[in-house]
């Protein structure tokens, strides 16, 4: 092991947090605790994965591995002997997590409210589980701890007595959450929904505060969900209220979220004036949370259509915030993603990363050399905590958690019949690592997958539109024609499969019907702000870049602080230069603007520094391009556009072996996402290349 940068490393989950609602708390001096911690260290976006599920995700924050490879799939999961379902267990996790290797690396952990962490696994330190509330009456009556919530086992009094039930929340903490409640509303059933989620939270935090003066520690893993819990319940009526909240019940619960956030913030002070000044901090969330324009209207769906759309709260990007010994403070983070995490939190604590996580170690944060990869963790031997075989086959029951899944919106009422129950969680679960799949461009590994379900249930719209999607991202433009034809004659009021089928028929070749399709949709979608980026791209993809150009204006007048349409105006506007030279400068300028506006909302977009390149490159400042594109690549290694303009960069200046670097990787990185490369816009390298003389022979 080298030497630790980190004496000891706090790890603070924030299920949701986003910083479109920290932001303005944080300008009205509401959350001084993380002001304090920003102030002496780091923040950054953190990037989430598809789909964006809670346990997927905190789960590859824990292990640095995507959700094929972790083998957590969804909230619940058969038992072992198929007859019924269990919320997702440590014993389904595939491979080992910080904790584990913490312990086989002679350090001690302190585990509290982590997804997926039940039944608490026997590691060097402790674990109070994801299940630690499990079974609260609601009255203050008798409350044991479900079996294996705590380790170890001497701790398990301790963390029971420390529990916040739902009555004592509302006895004590309901005030500072909802200060003017009117008595109309003392017995609604949504303040006793409060009460419940944020009795989780309370209960987290002193579970983890008594972990903390059990033992000594080396890393504490802290999970709260309650921003997200409560969110799905109450976002609605934080201003400016959605249309379908009634003023009333916005003026007595628009404040609860951001007193939730609140909360949090006192939470966190606690928790850090309990570990030391000493201790380095990692706070995090998994993805954002719509708090704006974005908020999804789901009121009016049938519930096993709101499961599908429960998730679209979801925003893609997350916080995170770094503090504390061997942090460099003021440091600005390269694209960080929560598969980043883990690799970053093994480097502060002096361990290595494996060859087979996912991501990185954020070095430009960390003050101190990163250990150099091994091979895989798995591989090693030692005293991890893992469950022991057998212990893996054991069922348990969690029925009040299942249950608020059902509540929050993520799942349907449940099917009687346990088999059609184990049926139903199995086809989800492999429609999420189908997903998952599709979004990192895996698409002939999902393809599988989604033509397993379409066989096994052919009306399910979600199973038909991704098979689509695979296929057009695979080449298979005809198969998907097909696909998507036999989707419209079950809903052909589907905007979205619609879009898909004229972005089929033009890569079929078929442009004018592509145009016919595009057209005839394109009413019913510009009333769809969300599809609104879909149709603008196809339009580009089509050579209308005037049109795409006014939909992106649209799209980012309708969420001034999204970061999408920007780049997409910015595309849309080097897709159509004028041929008159002033007339051409000014749009050069334009188009490098908007990349620059978009990259003023965060530095870590590569795409932006792609698109500034081109637009330099265009201009005729070569140098300032290859600095732009040099950064695109820093940001993301693969990204296939900078890589191939960078090559047509390097093949003019004379340097063939930077320019066959750029090709090679760029071949590998499209071969690596399984997906057809399409045909290049007018700006890419193609036409750069023959801009600037370039031979594309050298550059294919």
């Amino acid at each position: 092991m080298t030497t630790r940068a980190a004496r000891r490393l706090l790890m603070v989950g924030w299920d949701a947090a986003d910083w479109q609602v920290i932001d303005p708390l944080l300008k009205q001096g509401r959350m001084p605790v993380l002001a304090g911690l920003i102030a002496r260290g780091v923040r950054s976006d953190l990037s989430t994965l598809e789909p964006k599920l809670s346990p997927l995700l905190w789960t590859s924050i824990a292990t640095g591995r995507t959700p094929d490879r972790h083998g957590i799939a969804n909230f619940v999961e058969p038992k072992p002997d198929g007859s019924g379902l269990r919320v997702s267990t440590s014993t389904s996790r595939r491979v080992k997590a910080l904790w584990n290797i913490a312990s086989q690396s002679g350090l001690r952990s302190q585990i509290t409210g982590w997804y997926a962490s039940h039944p608490a696994e026997p590691i060097s330190g402790s674990v109070t589980s994801n299940l630690v509330m499990e079974g609260d009456p609601g009255d203050g009556g008798a409350w044991p701890l479900v079996a294996g919530t705590v380790h170890p086992e001497a701790l398990a009094d301790r963390v029971a007595a420390s529990r916040v039930g739902r009555a004592a929340m509302r006895a004590d903490g309901l005030s500072q959450l909802i200060p003017t409640l009117p008595a109309s509303l003392a017995h609604d059933p949504r303040v006793g929904t409060l009460c419940k989620l944020m009795a989780v939270a309370a209960s987290v935090e002193r579970a983890a505060l008594v972990a903390m003066d059990h033992d000594e520690w080396d890393l504490s893993m802290v999970f709260f969900e309650s921003i997200d819990t409560v969110g799905h319940h109450f976002m609605q009526f934080r201003p400016p209220r959605m249309k379908h909240a009634s003023e009333a019940d916005a003026r007595a619960f628009g404040g609860v979220m951001d007193a939730v956030y609140t909360w949090h913030d006192a939470a966190l002070g606690r928790l850090l004036e309990r570990a030391g000044p000493e201790t380095t901090v990692l706070l995090m969330s998994d993805h954002g949370f719509h708090s704006g324009a974005g908020r999804p209207h789901l009121e009016d769906l049938p519930p096993e259509r709101r499961m599908e759309k429960e998730a679209s709260w979801h925003r893609p990007i997350g916080v995170l915030v770094a503090a504390g010994p061997g942090i460099k403070a003021g440091a600005t983070l390269a694209a960080a993603n929560i598969l980043d995490i883990a690799p970053t939190a093994l480097a502060l604590l002096g361990l290595p990363a494996a060859a087979d996580f996912a991501g990185r170690a954020l070095a430009e944060a960390i003050d101190s050399p990163i250990p150099p990869r091994i091979d895989s963790w798995e591989a090693i031997d030692g005293a991890s905590g893992l469950h022991a075989a057998d212990a893996r086959q054991d069922p348990y029951e969690a029925a009040d958690a299942i249950q608020q899944l059902v509540d929050l919106g993520y799942m349907a009422a449940l099917p009687e019949d346990a088999k059609a129950q184990v049926d139903l969680v199995r086809r989800e679960s492999s429609f999420n690592i189908g997903v998952h799949l599709l979004s990192r461009g895996r698409v002939r590994s999902a393809l599988t997958s989604f033509e397993t379900l379409v066989a096994a249930r052919p009306d399910e719209l979600r199973y038909r539109t991704c098979l689509a999607s695979c296929l057009i991202g695979a080449g298979e433009s005809e198969r998907a024609i097909e696909v998507i034809r036999g989707t419209l004659q079950r809903d052909a009021g589907q905007a979205e499969s619609r879009l898909m089928l004229a972005r089929a028929l033009l890569d079929a070749g078929d442009r004018d019907a592509s145009v016919r399709e595009a057209d005839a949709v394109a009413r019913s979608v510009r009333s769809q702000p969300a599809l609104l980026p879909t149709l603008a791209d196809l339009l580009l993809r089509q050579g209308r870049a005037k049109e795409s150009a006014s939909l992106q204006r649209r799209a980012h007048e309708g969420e001034r602080t999204a970061i999408a349409p920007l780049l997409g105006l910015a595309r849309a506007l080097l897709c159509d230069l004028p041929s008159e030279p002033k007339a051409r400068s000014a749009q050069l300028e334009a188009a490098a603007q908007t990349a620059l506006d978009a990259m003023e909302r965060s530095k870590a977009v590569p795409e932006g520094h792609m698109l500034l390149g081109a637009a330099l490159a265009w201009y005729g400042d070569l140098a300032h391009a290859a600095q732009s594109l040099d950064l695109a690549l820093t940001f993301d290694p693969n990204h296939v556009g900078a890589l191939r303009l960078r090559a047509v960069l390097a093949q003019h200046a004379g340097d063939v072996g930077r320019a066959a670097s750029c090709v090679a990787r760029a071949r590998a990185a499209r071969d690596d996402a399984e997906m057809v490369e399409s045909a290049p816009l007018p700006f890419e390298w193609s036409a750069l290349a023959t801009h600037l003389g370039v031979d594309q022979a050298l550059l294919r």
